[in-house]
């Protein structure tokens, strides 16, 4: 059954500059929230540069929306005075779903207001219709809605490697998965009742890190990630570039220099036929390590001691520090994060890539800062980002 969407609140219409400004206002304040709680109303002033009483009245909103709470313990000022009473996230009560495809399956999940996973599971989908998917996609959030007791959902994010554009909502072209043009807003909202919101995975994972991982505060920020489908995203005083239709961050076909990698393309050495975990998997059965395709299998081979699979594992994450040095050339991003099994797992791939980025640039480059649940969060962030930077439309019918 389709979940009712909840209707947001009307009110006369405001002047778009007025909007525009009461939706930044109300972004910083919860950001604040997020950043700092618990925290008092006078430190989020101090901090946002608005004034006490427009914090208070945001602050009441969001109460009444249910996104905040007042903490149970009082905090005394540094001077003379009553205590104050912080706020804090209420993460309590509401969540988001996550749906995100790659190209073997799809990770379905529920993640609370601090981006965390409360909950997921992996529906194979190989072979299937873009329509099929989606359904499987939407049965299995309708069953983790169910047996988490109490969670409220506020809508549904949606990520995906290839050509996304966010403002249809449609995944244009992915050619791992033969898909395009598949109209994901529409079919994966018809099927939940839920507000929907779609973008590309790296991108999504940039803003994951901005909202909840060490690229908070960061003035802008490259990721680059590197699973069956290679793609990057750039994000600069806190706006993600999208670029027409939302084609910024296609690197798949960048050509690499000695690459040997035949590409669908009909080229040979592109950036995503020479870093694809297919490669690497394809690479690791031709050394008889592993049977299969799963990328884990490989970290788990250099793990229990295999000198080839580690061998292959430090030249996968050599290729992409030569592939973030050279997008560091051009965009000159205040901190860099990367998203590979090697460097997620492993600490001399970690230096591998690092080494190849140059000891001047090195201390920039990070991990994704969730390993274990990238993709995961990757699908709930599309829809946390919306929420941190429009909070005020969160419906109170939804509470």
């Amino acid at each position: 059954m389709p979940r009712t969407a909840a209707p947001l609140r009307t009110s006369p219409i405001p002047r778009v500059a007025d909007s525009d400004r009461r939706r930044t206002s109300a972004s910083v304040v919860l950001r604040s929230v997020l950043e700092h709680g618990p925290v008092a109303r006078s430190t989020i002033a101090r901090l946002t540069g608005l004034s006490p009483a427009s914090v208070t009245d945001y602050c009441a909103r969001f109460a009444e929306l249910g996104l905040i709470r007042e903490s149970a313990e009082l905090r005394r000022s540094r001077g003379v005075g009553r205590p104050h009473l912080p706020v804090d996230l209420d993460d309590s009560r509401f969540v988001v779903g996550g749906v995100h495809v790659a190209v073997p399956f799809t990770t379905v999940a529920l993640l609370d207001l601090r981006g965390r996973v409360v909950a997921r599971r992996e529906v194979k989908h190989e072979g299937m219709a873009p329509a099929k998917v989606l359904a499987r996609a939407a049965e299995g959030l309708e069953a983790l809605l169910d047996a988490a007791a109490g969670a409220r959902p506020l809508g549904v994010g949606f990520a995906a490697g290839g050509w996304v554009d966010r403002d249809s909502g449609t995944v244009v072209e992915h050619p791992l998965l033969g898909w395009r043009e598949v109209p994901v807003r529409r079919l994966l909202g018809a099927h939940t009742g839920l507000p929907v919101h779609v973008d590309g995975h790296a991108r999504a994972l940039v803003n994951a890190e901005r909202l909840f991982g060490g690229a908070r505060g960061s003035r802008s920020v490259l990721h680059l990630f590197a699973g069956n489908v290679v793609d990057a995203a750039f994000a600069t005083n806190d706006e993600v570039h999208h670029g027409p239709r939302s084609q910024a961050g296609t690197i798949a076909h960048l050509p690499v220099p000695g690459g040997t990698e035949p590409c669908d393309c009909g080229r040979v050495g592109c950036l995503q036929a020479e870093l694809s975990e297919r490669t690497l998997c394809r690479r690791a059965r031709e050394a008889g390590i592993v049977d299969g395709v799963n990328p884990m299998h490989v970290v788990g081979a250099a793990a229990a001691g295999d000198r080839v699979a580690v061998r292959l594992l430090l030249e996968r994450s050599r290729r992409v520090g030569r592939a973030v040095g050279l997008l560091l050339d051009v965009l000159n991003p205040e901190r860099v994060v990367v998203t590979e099994i090697g460097i997620m797992h492993r600490e001399d791939c970690l230096g591998a890539l690092r080494e190849e980025v140059g000891s001047g640039r090195a201390a920039i480059v990070t991990p994704i800062g969730f390993p274990d649940s990238v993709l995961a969060v990757a699908g709930g962030a599309v829809a946390l980002d919306v929420l941190y930077r429009d909070p005020l439309a969160a419906s109170p019918e939804a509470i």
